[in-house]
C-alpha cells in the first residue's frame, strides 16, 4: 500500500472511529439519560443522600447557564437547598418558582421488579425506580423545558426560580419551611408557584389548588390496674377503647359521604388509626392476666382547607379525648392550615386569577386537557407558599399513567416524560410571559 493510500485509511478510520465516539456519547447524554441518572441517586429516608442529587443537578444548570445558589437552614448543612435562577428581561415582576424535592420514601428492594434505584428502562419504556413519579420526573423536566426554550432564544419577562428542596417527605420543616420564612425568599419576589402534583390513568392532566392538613393525634389513657378476671369502670384499655370507637363512628360517616359519591376523599375529614400501645410485658409477650395502667393510640387526620380547624380540635377535647374519661392528648399539627390572613389555604381557579387563565391555556396550547381542579388528599411543599398568600398549583404532567407513588415498582414511562417537557416548555413559556396581574 503506497504512503498516500495508507494516509487516506488512517483518516478515514480515525474519522469512523470519532463519529461513532461522538454518537455513543449523544446517545448517552439525552433527556432520558439525565433522568435516569437522576434516579439512580439513593435519596430514600432514613438517610438521604443530598450532596450528590445537588452536584447532579447544579452541573446541568451550569451547562444552561442559570444563575446557583445552595442554602442552608440546618447549623450542620446537612441539608442543602438548590436554587437555580434564570433572569427575566423584567426582574421587578414578581417572579415564577418552580419546586421539587430531592429526597423520596424508602423502598423494599425484594418487592420490586427491578432494583429500586436502578432506573431500569424496559423495552416499552417503563423507567422503574423510587422517585420516577414523586417527583424526580418535575425536576428535569423543568430544566430540559428550559433547555429547549434557551435553543430557541426565548428570553422570560419574568425572572424564574428552580427550587430543588430537602425532606418534604417527612414535612419540609428543614427545608421549604425554612425556606419560605427567609430573607433569601423574600428577596425571589415570587408571584406563583408550581409544585408537585400526581399522575392520572386517564387522559386528562390533573392540577390541585390545595393540600389537606395533617395532623398526628395521640391519645392516651390511664385507669386503675388488676387482675384480668375483674370487671370494674374506666379501665385504661377501656377508656381509650371508647375513644378510638368514637372516632371510628366518625371516620366511618365519612367515608359513608364519600362512598355515596358525595365527595372525593380529599373533600372530608379522614381519621386512621396507625399504632395501638398497651400491656404488661412479660418474656417475649404480655401477661395476660394483668390489666395495664395506661394505654395509647395514635392517629394519622387529614383535614381540607373547607373544615374550620378549631371545629376539629374542639372536636377532639370533648369527644375523641375528654378529660373526664382520664384520657389525655398530644395533637401535631404538621404544617399550617390557614394563610397569614386567617383564610384558607386554597388557590382560585377561576378568572379571578390571572395564573390560573395563563396556565390553563398553556395547558391547550400543548395539546393537553385539564380535568376538574382538586383537593390533594395528601400535603406538599406547596402549603407554605399558599401560608403567603402566594397561589400555588400542583402540577405533574402524567396521562394514562397508573399512579404509584410510594408503591413497589413506580414507574414512569418513557414517552410521558418526554410529553412532560413539551407541557411545561408551553407552561414556563406562558406564565414567564404574563405582565399584567393585580399584584
Amino acid at each position: 500500500m503506497s504512503n498516500h493510500l495508507l494516509t487516506l485509511a488512517i483518516v478515514l478510520l480515525l474519522a469512523a472511529t470519532g463519529g461513532a465516539h461522538s454518537e455513543q456519547q449523544h446517545q448517552h447524554d439525552t433527556p432520558i439519560s439525565r433522568f435516569q441518572n437522576y434516579l439512580r441517586i439513593n435519596t430514600a429516608h432514613p438517610n438521604p443522600n443530598y450532596t450528590a442529587p445537588v452536584s447532579f443537578l447544579t452541573a446541568i444548570a451550569q451547562t444552561l447557564n442559570l444563575q446557583i445558589q445552595t442554602l442552608h437552614f440546618t447549623p450542620s448543612k446537612s441539608k442543602p437547598l438548590l436554587l437555580l435562577t434564570w433572569p427575566g428581561s423584567r426582574p421587578s415582576l414578581p417572579s415564577l418558582l418552580l419546586n421539587s424535592h430531592l429526597d423520596s420514601v424508602p423502598a423494599e428492594p425484594h418487592k420490586w421488579a427491578h432494583p429500586p434505584f436502578s432506573a431500569h428502562r424496559t423495552t416499552d419504556g417503563r423507567i422503574f425506580a423510587r422517585g420516577a413519579q414523586d417527583d424526580k420526573c418535575i425536576a428535569i423536566q423543568y430544566l430540559e423545558a428550559i433547555r429547549n426554550l434557551k435553543a430557541a432564544d426565548v428570553v422570560p419577562i419574568r425572572t424564574v426560580h428552580l427550587s430543588f428542596v430537602p425532606d418534604e417527605e417527612i414535612g419540609g420543616l428543614d427545608g421549604v419551611a425554612e425556606f419560605a420564612a427567609s430573607k433569601e425568599f423574600r428577596d425571589l419576589n415570587v408571584g406563583f408557584m408550581l409544585d408537585e402534583g400526581q399522575a392520572n390513568p386517564g387522559d386528562d392532566f390533573r392540577v390541585f389548588y390545595a393540600d389537606r392538613t395533617p395532623w398526628h393525634l395521640i391519645v392516651k389513657a390511664k385507669g386503675a390496674p388488676g387482675h384480668g378476671s375483674r370487671l370494674y369502670d374506666n379501665g385504661a384499655m377501656e377508656n381509650l377503647m371508647k375513644s378510638v370507637e368514637v372516632m371510628t363512628r366518625f371516620r366511618a360517616a365519612q367515608f359513608d359521604v364519600v362512598k355515596a359519591g358525595k365527595a372525593a376523599i380529599s373533600e372530608v375529614i379522614s381519621v386512621n388509626p396507625v399504632y395501638l400501645k398497651s400491656g404488661i410485658a412479660s418474656g417475649d409477650g404480655f401477661a395476660m392476666n394483668m390489666q395495664p395502667s395506661e394505654a395509647e393510640a395514635g392517629f394519622d387526620i387529614r383535614i381540607p382547607p373547607t373544615v374550620d380547624p378549631e371545629l376539629v380540635r374542639k372536636r377532639i377535647a370533648e369527644e375523641w379525648a375528654p378529660e373526664a374519661r382520664n384520657l389525655t392528648y398530644q395533637l401535631i399539627e404538621k404544617g399550617p392550615s390557614r394563610d397569614y390572613r386567617g383564610r384558607p389555604l386554597a388557590t382560585p381557579t377561576d378568572d379571578s386569577n390571572p395564573w390560573w387563565s395563563v396556565f390553563k391555556q398553556a395547558i391547550a396550547s400543548a395539546g393537553g386537557k385539564l380535568a376538574k381542579p382538586e383537593i390533594l388528599a395528601s400535603t406538599t411543599d406547596a402549603r407554605y407558599m399558599r401560608q403567603q398568600g402566594i397561589p400555588a398549583l400542583g402540577f405533574s404532567p402524567m396521562t394514562n399513567t397508573p399512579i404509584l407513588l410510594h408503591d413497589h415498582n413506580e414507574f414512569l414511562k418513557d414517552t410521558v416524560f418526554l410529553k412532560g417537557i413539551k407541557v411545561y416548555e408551553s407552561v414556563i413559556s406562558a406564565l414567564s410571559s404574563l405582565v399584567e396581574t393585580s399584584e
